[in-house]
């Protein structure tokens, strides 16, 4: 076949359906458009501007027919169907939107737009069965009609590919899938539940045809029987609604193929097992007009209840199929009694009893009697697109049509990763929200994105139909800044989350530097006095402290010089005292500070006066240590041990501070010290230490602090003791505690 040829055939069929339609929509025509439209089909037939689809159908052919389609079965009219037939033009580039615009309007031209954008969008291979697929064609659509054109063609062309080439047969497939996930949900939505129905039987008619002829064939053998069981069914029913005066009209019908194969399935039971084939629907008619009221509803759901009483006292209902949306109406307003009774010959029918208001509201949609002016929200889509065919319906419903806009989705987008997946973001959302919407590390490693093939940076926003392929780096890392670049929660919250991982493992890293600068120049770390000295150099936070380490912008060295002084500086002492109850020093005041550094001896005893003066902390000295004095920049003295830590360090550079100094007579009260203990995890180790100290009457355990790990434990315990003689007995009893390893004084 001549892909740019009409058979003889295909003209006849064109010609009868272009009077057809010419004839359905001439009273919505504008004067010019017939003469347009005829120039312009009978221009695009002459002149080869037909090129088949890949089932071999003419496109020119198949527009005609759904325009008959949407005209018959939604009622459209004119700008959709001139939309529809110079469709064919456009898309192979004959036809420009612009000269659609100048000969027809800006209406029909929007419609075509719209139609053209979804082509592009189709181009991604998106995944079809995405809700937010169908979420990015609406809001693509910008004319709700172009969504009711796209309905209409995907059923014309599903009527069109019954019998198709062997080597198509994988298209017929896809386009199959795509009736049932994207098409059949939108036109439920949209209240075409005719298309609906026959999209989903068409659909499996093709993807599962063993199984759709035989629920048909099954179908067509019992139809007889059917109808007349049902005819059984609804004539004592309605003899009793019409006894209890009841005005109302039944309607009885069977189940679509599709919906009886999904019963089958979920069932898991064969087509005789499927219970209810038949549906049945009361419809009971107001007793009075005029306005809604409390009242008139309350007089219906009285009606309704008296219908349920009736039937159900004829038939054997299943408790566990009633359905009440009468008491608590569905959100999107939907009112009705649902019950499965028994009926005769112990058959299962499916009774659905409301009024004819609340049939009106479950057939178009909440709003059956409104003057709609734009919704927002996913609640409102649903209202809006279930009222469309009752809108369209009305007098005005097209001038309506015209004015619509697709608002609902102003405050999202829609894109698309490389693959086709497609993914719902608010409106202003970045590339970096993309990133940390696919997973945290490419959001923490994310340097840019290629949209549609060009290269932007990470703060780029997405606009609805963005195609992004997110690039990475592994030296990136978050930024403290990305908080204001991103939209979502979701991705505020993981860069929240890597800013405090990072700044915990830098932390971790500065305070092992810190502590390694520390121990080089012999130096303990006291957590105490660096609170201190971090609150001294003006950070809040440790972590803070930390980071500027981390990044450099603090010096360690620095850091461990004030560290020392403030170390050496004026500090209060604690615990028991040790100004007031260990010895003092005992020294001509006349020579001190400024001489501190002749040869005088000071001789530390208890009854010296006018002198501040402190036991340094890092060492801890007590009575029978070898000690010095340091004269501080406060011109108080700290007595430390010879072989203190920080010794060293304080003669190299402060060597005229240094003040030679000894205990005077006999100690006369206790000093606290550390001992720092290592041994195995042994059950009841602690225990044995403790029990060696309390055991001594003159030795008071302050604290004990004990970590384990890996099988080993340490720590470090604090005790008040008067002299470092007793100190030597208590090491060497510890030491022979089975299961320690390591006693030493810090």
């Amino acid at each position: 076949m001549d892909k740019f040829a009409f058979t003889s055939a295909e003209k006849e069929d064109t010609l009868a359906l272009y009077q057809q339609v010419r004839d359905l929509v001439s009273d919505s025509l504008v004067e010019g458009d017939i003469e347009r439209m005829r120039h312009h089909l009978l221009n695009a037939i002459e002149n080869h501007q037909v090129h088949r689809n890949v089932f071999g159908h003419n496109p020119i052919l198949m527009s005609f027919q759904t325009a008959l389609l949407v005209v018959e079965e939604i009622g459209l009219k004119r700008d959709a169907v001139i939309a529809i037939l110079l469709r064919p033009s456009v898309e192979e580039g004959y036809l420009t939107i612009d000269d659609v615009q100048a000969d027809y309007g800006e209406s029909v031209a929007r419609i075509l737009r719209g139609l053209q954008r979804i082509q592009q969008l189709y181009k991604k291979n998106p995944v079809v069965e995405s809700e937010n697929f169908r979420n990015l064609l609406l809001s693509f659509a910008e004319d709700m009609r172009v969504i009711l054109i796209m309905i209409a063609d995907r059923v014309n062309l599903m009527r069109q590919i019954r019998d198709v080439a062997p080597e198509v047969m994988k298209q017929k497939l896809q386009v199959s899938e795509e009736a049932a996930y994207l098409y059949a949900p939108l036109a439920h939505k949209l209240g075409l539940y005719k298309l609906k129905s026959e999209l989903e039987d068409l659909s499996l008619k093709y993807q599962e045809h063993d199984a759709y002829y035989h629920i048909k064939d099954k179908l067509s053998e019992t139809k007889k029987s059917r109808d007349a069981y049902i005819e059984r069914f609804i004539k004592p029913v309605e003899e009793r609604l019409q006894e209890a005066g009841l005005k109302f009209h039944i309607k009885g019908r069977t189940k679509s193929i599709h919906s009886i194969w999904q019963k089958m399935k979920k069932q898991k039971c064969p087509f005789e097992g499927v219970y209810d084939l038949f549906a049945i629907r009361i419809i009971l008619e107001a007793r009075e007009e005029g306005k809604e009221t409390k009242d008139a509803r309350r007089r219906e759901v009285m009606d309704c209840w008296q219908a349920f009483a009736i039937v159900t006292s004829m038939y054997q209902p299943n408790p566990k199929r009633l359905r009440d949306w009468l008491s608590v109406p569905k959100s999107n307003g939907y009112e009705s009694l649902h019950i499965t009774v028994l009926g005769p010959e112990q058959k299962w029918v499916e009774v659905q009893i409301r009024t004819e208001r609340m049939d009106e509201i479950a057939e178009r949609g909440v709003a059956a009697h409104w003057r709609y002016k734009g919704v927002k929200g996913d609640v409102g889509m649903d209202e809006w697109l279930t009222n469309i065919r009752s809108m369209l319906e009305t007098s005005d419903g097209l001038e309506a049509m015209d004015q619509f806009k697709m608002d609902l989705y102003e405050d999202e987008v829609f894109v698309f990763t490389p693959k086709g997946d497609l993914y719902k973001f608010p409106k202003g959302a970045t590339v970096l929200d993309f990133a940390y919407h696919i997973h945290s590390n490419i959001g923490n490693q994310c340097t840019g994105a290629r949209i549609n093939g060009k290269v932007v940076t990470l703060r780029q926003q997405l606009q609805s139909g963005d195609q992004v392929e997110i690039m990475t780096s592994s030296n990136q890392k978050p930024k403290q800044d990305w908080l204001n670049v991103v939209k979502t929660s979701r991705a505020k919250s993981k860069i929240r989350l890597a800013l405090k991982e990072t700044q915990v493992k830098e932390g971790l890293f500065a305070k092992e530097m810190l502590e390694r600068k520390f121990k080089n120049r012999k130096l303990e770390m006291e957590d105490s006095l660096m609170q201190v000295l971090i609150r001294k150099m003006g950070f809040k936070e440790v972590s803070d402290f930390y980071r500027h380490i981390a990044e450099g912008s603090l010096d360690v060295n620095q850091v461990i010089d004030r560290y020392v002084e403030l170390q050496q500086g004026d500090q209060p002492v604690t615990g028991n005292n040790v100004a007031e109850s260990a010895a003092n020093f005992v020294l001509d005041e006349s020579r001190l500070p400024g001489n501190a550094i002749q040869d005088d001896v000071l001789v530390i005893d208890r009854n010296l006066k006018g002198v501040d003066y402190q036991l340094a902390r890092c060492c801890q000295p007590i009575y029978g240590d070898r000690v010095f004095g340091f004269v501080t920049v406060s011109g108080g003295i700290k007595i430390h041990r010879e072989d203190c830590p920080n010794a060293p360090e304080l003669r190299k550079r402060f060597g005229y501070r240094i003040v030679k100094a000894k205990w005077s007579g006999k100690g006369a009260s206790q000093y606290a010290i550390t001992l720092r203990v290592i041994g195995n995890d042994d059950i009841g180790i602690v225990n044995n230490l403790t029990s060696i100290i309390s055991k001594d009457e003159k030795l008071v355990l302050r604290s004990i602090n004990i970590d384990s790990h890996d099988g080993l434990f340490s720590g470090n315990i604090t005790i008040m003791i008067d002299d470092n003689t007793r100190l030597e007995s208590l090491l060497k009893k510890l030491r022979t505690v089975k299961g320690v390893k390591q006693v030493e004084r810090l």
